[in-house]
């Protein structure tokens, strides 16, 4: 009950706009946290929320109000699976949960595969239809296999298949208000084409990082962001961006314009989302460059910043000035493993 009084704020404001069209704003007019743009916000996420040592099931950290969670998945080429673990490619290691019912979502068996928590996501949204918008930060450990045929098609369909019309996807990022569609999504961003919070109220935005264990996989030579980049690109040269479900993000910390680092110039518009160590950022990196742009970051690890505070454990009024410091530094999330603090999870604080 705790939890639920903890979302009580967010879902109050969801209800109100649940009839509203998504229709860009200006953060500028906000009254209040619903009414402002998805880009021009700053919310909380929780690392590793699938580990079962950090919840028993993956629907207590969404009861924490959390404004993202992250999966691990492995691609087992072999049965065809996206499986969910730390560290285990061959095995799931997690706490989603076999539901059909909001109830089973605290009792249901858990350790199942990518497609078993996306249901859990959809299930806790269905019964707290306010809450969100949910980012889910997806790292693939080893990468695509597409090759092997595990590739961004493939999870494109997974997504949809699992989480239906909640998913916000590039192609709602692209379309104009009045009609007709950006080109790409740097151009829509730019342009401040994000929906309200409030309008987004039980939709989920997924993105997808490169993964610890990519490097020297030899089943697959691109990277994730490449790779996903390029899948966008390519959709929307043929007519098909609705297809995809997935946003992908440039990975690292790094000065100026970190889309330089790809040298196919024709990806570099295909990526708005950023995700980087948060205490990397305050050494000479103008982050007001996103927030300008419309462009979504993520600063992990927020309690290294200094001077450090506890990963876990730190007090309400700790993770609370460390979350405004972040915000006031531009960060779109402020990510760290605060899972005890739903007062601090379920923050919403205008971004600069």
């Amino acid at each position: 009950m705790t939890a639920r009084r903890a979302l009580a704020g967010t879902i109050a404001t969801g209800l109100l706009a649940a009839a509203a069209a998504l229709a860009p704003a200006q953060a500028a007019g906000a009254s209040g946290p619903g009414d402002l743009p998805f880009g021009s916000a700053t919310t909380v996420g929780i690392h590793n929320t699938y580990d079962p040592a950090a919840f028993g099931h993956l629907a207590d950290s969404l009861d924490t109000g959390t404004g993202m969670i992250e999966l691990d998945a492995w691609t087992d080429t072999v049965t065809k699976e996206w499986k969910v673990s730390h560290s285990n490619p061959l095995g799931n290691s997690n706490n989603c949960a076999a539901a059909t019912t909001p109830a089973q979502l605290y009792t249901g068996g858990t350790n199942k595969n990518l497609e078993t928590c996306l249901d859990d996501v959809r299930i806790w949204l269905g019964a707290h239809p306010g809450a969100g918008p949910l980012v889910v930060k997806l790292e693939l450990k080893a990468g695509f296999a597409a090759n092997r045929g595990m590739g961004p098609a493939q999870l494109d369909a997974l997504i949809a298949a699992h989480l239906g019309s909640a998913v916000f996807r590039p192609a709602d990022l692209l379309a104009k208000p009045g009609g007709g569609s950006y080109a790409n999504a740097d151009e829509a961003a730019r342009a401040g084409n994000w929906p309200t919070r409030a309008s987004l109220a039980g939709r989920v935005l997924v993105y997808v990082i490169p993964g610890s264990f990519e490097e020297g996989n030899p089943f697959d030579s691109l990277y994730t962001d490449v790779e996903y980049a390029r899948h966008l690109r390519d959709l929307a040269a043929g007519g098909r961006i609705g297809s995809a479900q997935v946003f992908p993000a440039v990975h690292g910390a790094a000065a100026g314009d970190p889309r330089g680092k790809y040298g196919e110039t024709s990806i570099r518009p295909w990526f708005v989302v950023f995700d980087g160590d948060a205490a990397a950022y305050p050494g000479g990196i103008d982050t007001a460059w996103y927030d300008a742009r419309h462009y979504l970051l993520t600063m992990t690890d927020a309690h290294n910043v200094a001077p450090a505070i506890s990963a876990t454990d730190p007090t309400q009024d700790q993770a609370r000035t460390r979350t405004e410091q972040l915000a006031r530094a531009h960060a779109s999330i402020v990510s760290s493993d605060w899972r005890k603090l739903p007062a601090i999870q379920g923050l919403v604080l205008p971004r600069g």
